[in-house]
C-alpha cells in the first residue's frame, strides 16, 4: 500500500493512544472502521496517525518501528496530524513520553542551556521556556560563563529557580506542537521542533 504521508526521517514513534475501532466521531459502520494508532516521532516529534497490522494491539508508551525496513506492527502511516487532532488520552500521555525522550537526550538539551542565543534585540531563546524572564535569563547566562552546565542536575543545583529543567523543556515542546500554526509573538519561534510542515514523515 502506498503511504498517504511521504517518507521522511522518523524511524521510531511512541504510541500515545490506540483506538481499536478508529475515531469515535467516525460514523461509518463498525465493520468499515480500521484501528488507529496516534503516535509521536522519537526524533522530530512528528504527530502521526498510523494503521497497525491486522491482529496487532498496541499500548500507550510503546516504542514502535515505522522506518523503511520491514515493520512488525505498523501496516502503514496514514497521515500527519495536528495537536488538536490528538485524543484526550493521547494528550494526557504526551508529557510522559516527551519527558522520557528529553531525559534520553539529556546532553542535547543541556547544550541548549549552554548555547542559546538572542533571537532579537528584545527576545532571547531562553525566554521561550515557560517561567524564564529577563532576570532569570541573565542568571543563566552568567552561570554558564563561569562553567558550562553539565547535566539537568547541574542546572537545577546552580539555578535555584529551576527545580526541574526537563519539565520546562517538555512544556515548551508541547507549546510548539499545539501552536505550530501560530505565526505571531513568541509562538512564531521553534527551538525544539524543526521549522516547516515537513517534520519527519
Amino acid at each position: 500500500m502506498r503511504e498517504a504521508v511521504p517518507l521522511g526521517m522518523e524511524d521510531y514513534v511512541y504510541v500515545l493512544d490506540y483506538l481499536p475501532h478508529g475515531r469515535p466521531e467516525d460514523e461509518r459502520p463498525i465493520y468499515k472502521k480500521e484501528p488507529l494508532v496516534l503516535a509521536i516521532g522519537e526524533k522530530y516529534f512528528s504527530l502521526l496517525e498510523l494503521v497497525p497490522k491486522r491482529g496487532v494491539e498496541l499500548k500507550a508508551h510503546e516504542r514502535v518501528y515505522i522506518g523503511r525496513k520491514e515493520r512488525d506492527k505498523i501496516d502503514h502511516i496514514k497521515r500527519r496530524i495536528t495537536y488538536d487532532e490528538l485524543s484526550s488520552a493521547a494528550k494526557a500521555e504526551l508529557p510522559y513520553v516527551l519527558e522520557e525522550l528529553v531525559r534520553k537526550n539529556e546532553k542535547k538539551y543541556v547544550e541548549f542551556f549552554n548555547t542559546a542565543m538572542p533571537l532579537t534585540t528584545r527576545l532571547h531563546m531562553l525566554e521561550l521556556l515557560p517561567g524564564i524572564g529577563k532576570k532569570l535569563m541573565w542568571e543563566i547566562l552568567e552561570e554558564r560563563k563561569k562553567k558550562p552546565f553539565e547535566s539537568f542536575e547541574d542546572i537545577s543545583r546552580r539555578i535555584k529557580a529551576i527545580s526541574d529543567p526537563v519539565k520546562l523543556i517538555v512544556s515548551r515542546i508541547i507549546t510548539e506542537l499545539s501552536e505550530a500554526d501560530v505565526k505571531q509573538g513568541k509562538h512564531k519561534y521553534r527551538i525544539f521542533i524543526p521549522q516547516g510542515k515537513r517534520r519527519g514523515r
